[in-house]
Protein backbone atom coordinates (compact mmCIF):
# COMPACT_ATOMS: atom_id res chain seq x y z
CA UNK A 1 0.00 0.00 0.00
CA UNK A 2 0.34 3.35 -0.75
CA UNK A 3 1.32 6.81 1.95
CA UNK A 4 -1.48 8.28 0.16
CA UNK A 5 -4.22 5.77 0.93
CA UNK A 6 -3.82 6.95 4.38
CA UNK A 7 -4.49 10.41 3.82
CA UNK A 8 -8.02 12.20 4.80
CA UNK A 9 -9.51 15.52 6.38
CA UNK A 10 -9.48 14.94 9.61
CA UNK A 11 -11.77 18.37 11.53
CA UNK A 12 -9.32 20.47 13.75
CA UNK A 13 -11.95 19.84 16.63
CA UNK A 14 -12.25 16.62 16.42
CA UNK A 15 -8.47 15.83 17.98
CA UNK A 16 -9.39 15.69 21.71
CA UNK A 17 -7.60 18.25 23.64
CA UNK A 18 -8.77 17.06 26.94
CA UNK A 19 -10.25 13.38 28.43
CA UNK A 20 -13.42 12.62 28.56
CA UNK A 21 -14.83 13.54 31.99
CA UNK A 22 -14.63 9.76 33.37
CA UNK A 23 -12.02 7.22 31.29
CA UNK A 24 -15.20 5.01 30.99
CA UNK A 25 -17.19 6.93 29.34
CA UNK A 26 -15.67 7.59 26.42
CA UNK A 27 -17.43 6.96 23.19
CA UNK A 28 -16.92 3.25 21.55
CA UNK A 29 -17.04 2.51 18.12
CA UNK A 30 -17.75 -1.99 17.74
CA UNK A 31 -16.53 -2.83 14.33
CA UNK A 32 -17.59 -6.40 13.28
CA UNK A 33 -15.44 -7.73 10.67
CA UNK A 34 -17.04 -10.61 9.43
CA UNK A 35 -20.32 -8.41 8.67
CA UNK A 36 -19.35 -4.90 8.06
CA UNK A 37 -21.48 -3.85 10.86
CA UNK A 38 -20.54 -0.77 12.99
CA UNK A 39 -22.02 0.14 16.57
CA UNK A 40 -22.08 2.92 18.32
CA UNK A 41 -21.59 2.51 22.39
CA UNK A 42 -19.67 4.18 25.02
CA UNK A 43 -16.59 2.11 26.30
CA UNK A 44 -18.81 1.02 30.02
CA UNK A 45 -20.38 -1.45 27.85
CA UNK A 46 -17.17 -3.05 26.49
CA UNK A 47 -18.03 -6.15 28.09
CA UNK A 48 -21.22 -6.80 26.55
CA UNK A 49 -18.92 -8.39 23.89
CA UNK A 50 -16.78 -10.49 26.23
CA UNK A 51 -17.48 -13.77 27.81
CA UNK A 52 -15.88 -16.19 30.93
CA UNK A 53 -12.55 -17.60 29.27
CA UNK A 54 -11.74 -14.43 27.16
CA UNK A 55 -8.49 -12.26 27.61
CA UNK A 56 -7.31 -8.63 27.48
CA UNK A 57 -3.86 -8.34 26.85
CA UNK A 58 -2.82 -5.06 28.38
CA UNK A 59 0.63 -3.36 28.45
CA UNK A 60 1.57 -2.11 31.61
CA UNK A 61 4.27 0.14 30.55
CA UNK A 62 4.78 3.54 32.77
CA UNK A 63 5.10 7.09 31.46
CA UNK A 64 7.62 9.29 33.07
CA UNK A 65 8.25 12.82 33.08
CA UNK A 66 10.37 13.06 30.17
CA UNK A 67 9.97 16.96 29.66
CA UNK A 68 12.33 18.92 31.58
CA UNK A 69 12.85 22.83 31.11
CA UNK A 70 16.67 23.80 31.72
CA UNK A 71 18.56 27.44 30.80
CA UNK A 72 22.26 27.15 28.87
CA UNK A 73 25.11 28.27 30.34
CA UNK A 74 26.21 32.06 30.01
CA UNK A 75 23.21 32.80 27.83
CA UNK A 76 20.56 31.76 30.15
CA UNK A 77 18.27 30.61 27.03
CA UNK A 78 15.66 28.13 28.08
CA UNK A 79 15.80 25.00 26.32
CA UNK A 80 13.26 21.96 26.03
CA UNK A 81 14.42 18.26 26.55
CA UNK A 82 13.00 15.51 25.41
CA UNK A 83 13.98 12.60 27.46
CA UNK A 84 13.90 9.67 24.85
CA UNK A 85 15.93 6.48 26.70
CA UNK A 86 18.53 5.65 29.05
CA UNK A 87 21.51 4.68 27.31
CA UNK A 88 24.09 4.56 30.39
CA UNK A 89 23.25 4.01 33.86
CA UNK A 90 26.02 4.23 35.48
CA UNK A 91 27.58 6.61 33.27
CA UNK A 92 24.13 9.08 33.70
CA UNK A 93 23.86 9.13 29.74
CA UNK A 94 20.35 9.91 28.15
CA UNK A 95 19.27 10.01 24.80
CA UNK A 96 17.14 13.31 24.26
CA UNK A 97 15.72 15.79 21.85
CA UNK A 98 16.17 19.45 22.49
CA UNK A 99 13.90 22.37 21.28
CA UNK A 100 15.59 24.93 20.09
CA UNK A 101 18.15 22.75 18.47
CA UNK A 102 20.20 25.33 16.95
CA UNK A 103 21.60 26.74 19.93
CA UNK A 104 22.78 23.64 21.74
CA UNK A 105 26.09 22.17 20.65
CA UNK A 106 28.64 19.72 21.97
CA UNK A 107 30.29 20.99 25.38
CA UNK A 108 27.22 23.43 26.04
CA UNK A 109 25.79 22.78 30.20
CA UNK A 110 22.83 22.92 30.88
CA UNK A 111 20.81 24.22 34.22
CA UNK A 112 17.43 22.77 35.41
CA UNK A 113 16.07 25.34 37.93
CA UNK A 114 17.28 25.94 41.34
CA UNK A 115 18.21 22.28 41.81
CA UNK A 116 21.60 20.55 41.49
CA UNK A 117 20.84 18.92 38.18
CA UNK A 118 22.92 20.04 35.54
CA UNK A 119 23.24 18.37 32.42
CA UNK A 120 26.66 18.55 29.33
CA UNK A 121 25.73 17.36 26.09
CA UNK A 122 28.43 15.12 24.45
CA UNK A 123 27.68 14.62 21.21
CA UNK A 124 25.36 15.10 18.18
CA UNK A 125 22.78 12.42 17.31
CA UNK A 126 20.14 13.86 14.82
CA UNK A 127 19.53 17.66 14.09
CA UNK A 128 16.94 17.95 16.89
CA UNK A 129 19.21 15.06 19.04
CA UNK A 130 21.49 14.90 21.25
CA UNK A 131 23.66 12.49 23.95
CA UNK A 132 23.94 14.41 27.62
CA UNK A 133 25.44 13.28 30.20
CA UNK A 134 24.03 14.40 33.55
CA UNK A 135 26.09 15.76 36.62
CA UNK A 136 24.71 15.07 40.04
CA UNK A 137 26.12 14.23 43.06
CA UNK A 138 23.95 11.79 44.59
CA UNK A 139 22.43 8.11 44.57
CA UNK A 140 21.24 6.63 41.96
CA UNK A 141 18.02 7.06 43.86
CA UNK A 142 18.47 10.46 44.27
CA UNK A 143 19.01 11.13 40.79
CA UNK A 144 16.16 10.02 39.40
CA UNK A 145 14.09 11.43 42.24
CA UNK A 146 15.53 14.26 41.67
CA UNK A 147 15.17 13.77 37.63
CA UNK A 148 11.42 12.98 38.06
CA UNK A 149 10.62 16.15 40.15
CA UNK A 150 12.31 18.93 37.13
CA UNK A 151 10.20 17.02 34.82
CA UNK A 152 6.48 17.26 32.90
CA UNK A 153 4.31 14.84 32.13
CA UNK A 154 5.06 14.31 28.32
CA UNK A 155 1.31 14.54 26.69
CA UNK A 156 2.54 15.01 23.10
CA UNK A 157 1.93 18.50 22.57
CA UNK A 158 2.68 18.56 18.35
CA UNK A 159 -0.81 17.42 18.32
CA UNK A 160 -2.45 17.89 21.64
CA UNK A 161 -2.19 21.59 20.89
CA UNK A 162 -1.94 22.82 24.51
CA UNK A 163 0.21 23.16 27.61
CA UNK A 164 0.67 20.61 30.08
CA UNK A 165 -1.74 20.56 33.11
CA UNK A 166 -1.77 19.12 36.29
CA UNK A 167 -4.28 16.82 35.99
CA UNK A 168 -2.34 15.56 33.05
CA UNK A 169 -0.21 13.44 35.42
CA UNK A 170 -3.36 10.96 36.72
CA UNK A 171 -4.71 10.95 33.39
CA UNK A 172 -1.85 10.11 30.96
CA UNK A 173 -1.26 6.68 32.29
CA UNK A 174 -2.86 3.86 32.38
CA UNK A 175 -4.56 2.56 36.02
CA UNK A 176 -2.77 -0.40 35.78
CA UNK A 177 0.77 0.92 34.53
CA UNK A 178 3.45 -0.46 36.57
CA UNK A 179 6.98 -0.63 34.61
CA UNK A 180 7.78 2.60 33.82
CA UNK A 181 9.98 3.33 30.85
CA UNK A 182 7.25 4.60 27.95
CA UNK A 183 7.51 8.96 26.79
CA UNK A 184 3.98 8.22 26.04
CA UNK A 185 0.92 6.39 27.16
CA UNK A 186 -0.43 3.36 25.72
CA UNK A 187 -4.01 5.43 25.22
CA UNK A 188 -6.23 2.47 24.45
CA UNK A 189 -5.45 1.70 28.10
CA UNK A 190 -6.74 4.96 28.87
CA UNK A 191 -10.29 4.27 28.83
CA UNK A 192 -10.35 1.35 31.66
CA UNK A 193 -10.90 2.47 35.49
CA UNK A 194 -11.10 0.09 38.84
CA UNK A 195 -14.87 -0.67 38.11
CA UNK A 196 -14.29 -2.10 34.53
CA UNK A 197 -11.63 -3.94 35.64
CA UNK A 198 -13.82 -5.71 38.28
CA UNK A 199 -16.10 -6.21 36.02
CA UNK A 200 -14.19 -7.91 34.11
CA UNK A 201 -12.55 -10.35 36.97
CA UNK A 202 -16.33 -10.78 38.06
CA UNK A 203 -17.62 -11.93 34.51
CA UNK A 204 -14.22 -14.13 33.90
CA UNK A 205 -12.31 -12.14 31.76
CA UNK A 206 -8.88 -12.17 32.47
CA UNK A 207 -6.45 -10.11 31.94
CA UNK A 208 -2.76 -10.43 30.71
CA UNK A 209 -0.26 -8.08 31.18
CA UNK A 210 2.82 -7.24 28.59
CA UNK A 211 5.55 -4.34 28.39
CA UNK A 212 6.23 -2.35 25.46
CA UNK A 213 7.55 0.80 26.02
CA UNK A 214 6.46 3.47 23.92
CA UNK A 215 8.44 5.70 22.49
CA UNK A 216 7.86 9.13 20.53
CA UNK A 217 8.39 7.38 17.08
CA UNK A 218 4.37 5.54 18.07
CA UNK A 219 3.39 9.28 16.73
CA UNK A 220 6.04 10.09 13.87
CA UNK A 221 3.88 10.41 10.71
CA UNK A 222 5.24 8.42 7.79
CA UNK A 223 7.39 10.80 4.94
CA UNK A 224 7.95 8.16 2.61
CA UNK A 225 5.49 6.84 -0.20
CA UNK A 226 6.36 3.73 -0.39
CA UNK A 227 5.36 1.60 2.84
CA UNK A 228 8.06 -0.76 2.89
CA UNK A 229 10.62 1.83 2.85
CA UNK A 230 9.34 3.38 6.07
CA UNK A 231 11.71 2.47 9.68
CA UNK A 232 10.41 2.08 12.86
CA UNK A 233 11.83 3.25 15.96
CA UNK A 234 12.95 0.34 18.00
CA UNK A 235 11.27 0.09 21.52
CA UNK A 236 12.48 -1.81 24.47
CA UNK A 237 9.14 -4.76 25.11
CA UNK A 238 9.40 -7.62 27.51
CA UNK A 239 6.32 -11.05 27.43
CA UNK A 240 6.64 -13.29 30.12
CA UNK A 241 5.75 -16.45 30.67
CA UNK A 242 2.44 -15.78 32.93
CA UNK A 243 1.35 -13.87 30.28
CA UNK A 244 1.54 -16.69 27.79
CA UNK A 245 0.13 -18.76 29.48
CA UNK A 246 -2.94 -16.75 29.87
CA UNK A 247 -3.37 -16.23 26.38
CA UNK A 248 -2.51 -19.60 24.81
CA UNK A 249 -5.16 -21.17 26.90
CA UNK A 250 -7.55 -19.26 25.64
CA UNK A 251 -6.21 -19.30 22.06
CA UNK A 252 -6.85 -23.54 22.64
CA UNK A 253 -10.22 -22.96 24.24
CA UNK A 254 -11.02 -20.99 20.74
CA UNK A 255 -11.56 -17.66 22.92
CA UNK A 256 -11.24 -14.23 21.82
CA UNK A 257 -7.70 -12.74 22.83
CA UNK A 258 -7.96 -9.08 22.90
CA UNK A 259 -5.27 -7.02 22.16
CA UNK A 260 -5.44 -3.25 23.71
CA UNK A 261 -3.92 -1.00 21.87
CA UNK A 262 -1.16 -1.22 18.74
CA UNK A 263 1.81 -1.35 21.20
CA UNK A 264 0.15 -4.56 22.58
CA UNK A 265 -0.57 -6.31 19.42
CA UNK A 266 3.20 -5.30 18.16
CA UNK A 267 4.44 -7.30 21.25
CA UNK A 268 2.64 -9.80 21.00
CA UNK A 269 3.78 -10.68 16.88
CA UNK A 270 7.13 -10.13 18.19
CA UNK A 271 6.77 -13.12 20.31
CA UNK A 272 4.84 -15.59 18.16
CA UNK A 273 6.36 -19.49 18.02
CA UNK A 274 6.35 -21.82 15.71
CA UNK A 275 3.17 -23.58 16.44
CA UNK A 276 1.22 -20.12 16.29
CA UNK A 277 1.35 -19.51 19.73
CA UNK A 278 3.15 -16.99 22.16
CA UNK A 279 6.39 -17.67 23.81
CA UNK A 280 8.05 -15.16 26.71
CA UNK A 281 10.36 -12.83 24.72
CA UNK A 282 12.24 -9.68 25.45
CA UNK A 283 14.50 -7.35 23.52
CA UNK A 284 13.77 -4.43 21.44
CA UNK A 285 11.12 -4.52 18.29
CA UNK A 286 10.92 -1.80 15.40
CA UNK A 287 8.45 -3.66 13.33
CA UNK A 288 6.05 -1.79 10.88
CA UNK A 289 2.54 -3.50 10.51
CA UNK A 290 0.61 -2.67 7.38
CA UNK A 291 -1.80 -3.64 5.44
CA UNK A 292 -1.31 -6.76 4.36
CA UNK A 293 -0.70 -8.65 7.46
CA UNK A 294 -1.35 -12.08 8.76
CA UNK A 295 -2.01 -11.71 13.06
CA UNK A 296 -1.34 -14.72 14.79
CA UNK A 297 -2.38 -14.15 18.14
CA UNK A 298 -4.59 -11.44 18.93
CA UNK A 299 -8.24 -11.84 17.31
CA UNK A 300 -9.89 -8.90 18.28
CA UNK A 301 -8.25 -5.39 18.79
CA UNK A 302 -8.85 -2.28 20.44
CA UNK A 303 -7.74 1.29 20.03
CA UNK A 304 -8.15 4.14 19.62
CA UNK A 305 -8.70 6.81 16.23
CA UNK A 306 -5.61 7.61 14.88
CA UNK A 307 -3.71 10.79 13.01
CA UNK A 308 -3.32 10.30 8.93
CA UNK A 309 -1.00 8.97 7.32
CA UNK A 310 0.32 7.54 10.88
CA UNK A 311 1.24 4.14 11.47
CA UNK A 312 -1.05 3.43 14.28
CA UNK A 313 -3.49 3.83 11.38
CA UNK A 314 -1.99 1.49 8.97
CA UNK A 315 -2.12 -1.34 12.41
CA UNK A 316 -5.15 -0.63 13.05
CA UNK A 317 -6.29 -0.88 8.72
CA UNK A 318 -4.14 -4.18 8.25
CA UNK A 319 -6.31 -5.43 11.47
CA UNK A 320 -9.31 -4.32 10.27
CA UNK A 321 -9.11 -4.72 6.33
CA UNK A 322 -8.04 -1.64 5.04
CA UNK A 323 -12.27 -0.24 3.04
CA UNK A 324 -14.00 -1.49 6.61
CA UNK A 325 -11.50 0.82 8.36
CA UNK A 326 -11.49 3.42 6.21
CA UNK A 327 -15.02 3.37 5.90
CA UNK A 328 -15.47 3.26 10.22
CA UNK A 329 -13.16 6.42 10.02
CA UNK A 330 -15.92 7.98 7.44
CA UNK A 331 -18.78 7.30 9.98
CA UNK A 332 -16.31 8.69 12.86
CA UNK A 333 -15.89 12.24 11.73
CA UNK A 334 -19.54 12.18 10.53
CA UNK A 335 -20.81 11.12 14.12
CA UNK A 336 -17.66 13.51 15.73
CA UNK A 337 -15.75 11.03 17.37
CA UNK A 338 -12.81 12.31 19.53
CA UNK A 339 -9.39 11.28 17.78
CA UNK A 340 -5.64 10.80 19.35
CA UNK A 341 -4.73 10.10 22.93
CA UNK A 342 -7.35 11.59 24.61
CA UNK A 343 -9.99 10.29 22.26
CA UNK A 344 -12.71 7.79 21.70
CA UNK A 345 -12.32 4.39 21.18
CA UNK A 346 -12.96 1.59 18.53
CA UNK A 347 -13.23 -2.39 19.32
CA UNK A 348 -12.48 -4.00 16.11
CA UNK A 349 -14.15 -8.09 16.49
Amino acid sequence: MKLHEFKFELPEELVALHPARNRDESRLMVVHRATGQIEHRTFKDILDYFVEGDVMVLNDTKVFPARLYGNKEKTGAKIEVFLLRELNKELRLWDVLVDPARKIRVGNKLYFGESDMVAEVIDNTTSRGRTIKFLFDGTDEEFRKALYELGETPIPKEVINRETEPADKERYQTIYAEHIGAVAAPSAGLHFTREVMKRMEIKGVEPAYVTLHVGLGTFRTVDVEDLTKHKMDSENFIVTAPACEIVNKALDAKKKVCAVGTTTIRAMEASVSANARMKPTQGWIDRFIFPPHDFKIANCLLTNFHMPESTLIMLAAAFAGYPLLMEAYKEAIKEKYKFFSYGDAMLIL
